[in-house]
């Protein structure tokens, strides 16, 4: 039967879960969340966190950036407005395909590449700034090596700056409403979030990680944790998206940005 379950996947098969998902729901992404995300805006988060006020990267003009799990390329395609020196990836050939249509619609192109998060294509020491804003690193199965990949990239004193889904909420049902503000699965089970088809392929896979789990992975990885920001719902804003919205948004964090420097 298919539909949601609770399994522990490799790797390979958490790659293999997510291009397929990202592939198929490319499309329709777009549609339900295009307005929302712009087409050469840099938003952190369903909370609306924009890059243009919120400078958790500062200045970008003349750095070498690279957005990890970069789907339609949204922040990069801001990034390189702003005079960035970008580049992006994703392991998702459709999400690229989507990243391609707003280049043509927007005008300015961004250069991407069809990678895996553990294992990127890029020379070590070549970036001053590595950012992701939900992508890649909630759909790996070892976020430290995929962290020790970014490391690797990145010129020593480099940024990281980074979106998650917040981890408290792993303990609450995926409803956005007064319904959902209820402790239903355990903080401490890592266990993958995981969806499989009629076959019982997994076809979408997340994994879960405690605000602890995220400080070891980065300090193993090399980096050095400068800041953790709980972005507060805005009043006024009215967005639902997935288990996001303004009932629950108000009273517990949805989402969690990491910032850290490569020691």
């Amino acid at each position: 039967m298919s539909g949601p379950v609770r399994v522990e996947l490799s790797e390979a098969e958490t790659s293999r879960a997510s291009r397929a998902y990202w592939n198929s729901a490319a499309d329709d992404y777009l549609s339900e969340h295009g307005e929302f995300l712009g087409d050469d805006r840099f938003i952190w988060c369903p909370e609306g966190v924009d890059e243009e006020s919120a400078q958790l990267l500062g200045p970008v003009r003349g750095k070498r950036v690279l957005e990890v799990g970069c789907g339609g390329a949204q922040c990069s395609r801001w990034l390189a407005g702003q005079g960035a020196d970008v580049v992006a990836f994703d392991i998702s050939l459709e999400q690229l395909r989507i990243a391609r249509q707003l280049d043509a619609r927007t005008g300015t192109a961004v250069r991407t590449v069809a990678a895996d998060a553990v294992a990127l294509p890029y020379q070590s020491s070549t970036f001053d700034i590595v950012c992701s804003a939900f992508g890649a690193l909630p759909f790996v199965a070892d976020a430290t090596n995929a962290l020790r990949e970014i490391a690797r990239t990145l010129k020593p004193g480099g940024l990281l700056v980074f979106s998650v889904t917040h981890p408290i909420r792993w303990t609450m049902p995926d409803d956005p409403t007064r319904a959902g503000l209820r402790i239903t699965h355990s903080y401490f089970d890592r266990t993958p979030y995981v969806e499989v088809d009629d076959a019982g392929t997994p076809i979408y896979a997340e994994h879960h990680r405690t605000t602890g789990d995220w400080i070891r992975a980065l300090t193993t990885a090399g980096f050095v944790v400068d800041d953790l920001l709980e972005p507060e719902w805005p009043a006024g804003h009215d967005l639902v998206w997935g288990g996001w919205g303004p009932d629950r948004g108000r009273l517990v964090p949805g989402t969690a940005i990491w910032s850290a420097h490569k020691a």
